[in-house]
C-alpha cells in the first residue's frame, strides 16, 4: 500500500443533529471520481472531537463501506489519552481501516519523551500502519524532527502528516530519516514547497471541494517533473487555499460544500456557521473557480 498522493481529510456531514449518511456517501463518491489516493475520516476536518464514540465508529464503518477498497482509508484515531487512542485504533482496525492517523496529544503538553512513549504504546498495542500527525497550532505541542526520526524506526509507524508550517522541520525529518520515512503535507498552501524538500503527498482540506485540481498539482511536480506547470497551478489555487482558513477549519470548507449543494450547513458546537461577510466573500470566490455555476477563473 503506497502512502503518496492526495488524501482528503473528509468533512463529517450532519443533518438535524445527526450524521448525514447519504451526504457522506455522496462526498466519498465525489472524491473517488476526483482521483484521490485515499480518504481520511474522523480527523480535525471531520469534527472528530464532537463525535460520540458510536458516531466515530459509524463514520469509519461507512467510509470503509463506500470506498469499497478502491483507495486506502486512513481513520483518525488520535486522542490526548493514550488508552483512548489505543481503543479507537483497535476499533478502526476491526472496522476495516487500512491505516490510522494519530495527532500529538493536545492540552496535556507532553515532553518529547512522553510523545515517543505515547506513539510507541499505540504501535505496540495495535498491528496496523500508523501515520503521525504533528499540528502544534492545534495541540500546543511540537513534535521535533529528532522524535519523529526515533519513532520512524518502529515498524508500523509508516509516515507523518506534518503541519507545523515549517519547511525547515520537513527538511530535518527528511535528513534524519535519510528520505526513507513518508512525509505528507498537512498544509494545502505549503504543499508545493513541501514536495520540494521531501513530502510525497498531502492530507488535504482543500481537496474536499477540488480533488481533481489538487491531483493536477501533485502530478505536475511529482510525475511530470514540470516545476513551471506546478507553480502555475499552485499560484492559481492559492486564493482558495487561503479561503479555506478565513475562519477555523472546517467552517469554511463545510460552507463551500454547502454552497456547492453537497451538504447541509450544519456544525457541532462549539463550531458554528461563518459570518455573513465571510460567507459572501467565499461565495464570490467559489463562483470564480466555477464551483457555483458562475464564471470560472482562468489560469
Amino acid at each position: 500500500m503506497e502512502l503518496r498522493g492526495i488524501f482528503t481529510a473528509l468533512v463529517t456531514p450532519f443533518r438535524n443533529g445527526k450524521l448525514d449518511e447519504k451526504a457522506l456517501k455522496k462526498l466519498i463518491e465525489f472524491q473517488l471520481a476526483g482521483g484521490v489516493d485515499g480518504i481520511v475520516p474522523c480527523g480535525t476536518t471531520g469534527e472528530a472531537p464532537t463525535l460520540s464514540y458510536e458516531e466515530h465508529e459509524k463514520v469509519i464503518e461507512l467510509t470503509v463501506k463506500y470506498v469499497n477498497g478502491k483507495v486506502p482509508v486512513i481513520a483518525g484515531t488520535g486522542s490526548n489519552s493514550t488508552a483512548e487512542a489505543i481503543e479507537l485504533t483497535r476499533s478502526a482496525k476491526k472496522l476495516g481501516a487500512d491505516m490510522c492517523l494519530l495527532t500529538t496529544p493536545y492540552y496535556n503538553k507532553p515532553t518529547q519523551e512522553g510523545l515517543f512513549r505515547h506513539f510507541q504504546a499505540v504501535a505496540q498495542s495495535v498491528p496496523i500502519p500508523l501515520v503521525l500527525y504533528n499540528i502544534p497550532g492545534r495541540t500546543g505541542i511540537n513534535m521535533t524532527p529528532e522524535t519523529v526520526a526515533q519513532l520512524a524506526k518502529t515498524r508500523n509507524i509508516v509516515g507523518i502528516k506534518e503541519a507545523a508550517g515549517s519547511l525547515t522541520q520537513v527538511s530535518e525529518i527528511y535528513r534524519l530519516t535519510k528520505g526513507k520515512f513518508t512525509i505528507l503535507s498537512g498544509d494545502d498552501n505549503l504543499f508545493l514547497p513541501m514536495m520540494s524538500v521531501g513530502a510525497v503527498g498531502v492530507i488535504s482540506v482543500f481537496s474536499n471541494i477540488m480533488p481533481r485540481e489538487l491531483k493536477v498539482l501533485y502530478g505536475a511536480f511529482m510525475v511530470e517533473r514540470n516545476v513551471t506547470k506546478a507553480m502555475k497551478v499552485h499560484t492559481k489555487l492559492m486564493p482558495i487555499f487561503q479561503a479555506m482558513f478565513i475562519e477555523t477549519n472546517p467552517i469554511p470548507v463545510k460552507e463551500a460544500l454547502y454552497q456547492m449543494g453537497m451538504i447541509a450547513r450544519e456544525y457541532r458546537l462549539p463550531l458554528c456557521p461563518m459570518s455573513d461577510k465571510n460567507a459572501a466573500f467565499l461565495r464570490g470566490l467559489l463562483g470564480e473557480y466555477g464551483l457555483t455555476g458562475k464564471t470560472k477563473r482562468k489560469a
